[in-house]
């Protein structure tokens, strides 16, 4: 046998042994009610403060792609 096999079977035989390890139990969520709302007021601000933020980032992209316009100087007599 090769070491690829030999991996593959070590691999295969561990796999069929072990199957209880990867059924985990994972963990009740007791979260309250309080704690959603508090959370959904935490994405709130964010959100808040995200779309502004957007909004400078595309005037400022507009502003830079814009065409640039020479300013022209007249003196006055």
């Amino acid at each position: 046998m090769n070491a690829t096999a030999k991996i593959a079977a070590a691999t295969a035989t561990l796999s069929i042994l072990a199957t209880s390890a990867f059924a985990a139990t994972g963990r009740a969520d007791n979260s309250g009610m309080v704690v959603w709302v508090f959370l959904g007021f935490c994405a709130l601000i964010i959100a808040a403060q995200l779309i502004p933020a957007l909004l400078v980032a595309f005037g400022i992209v507009k502003g830079v792609m814009a065409p640039k316009e020479e300013a022209t100087h007249q003196t006055s007599k």
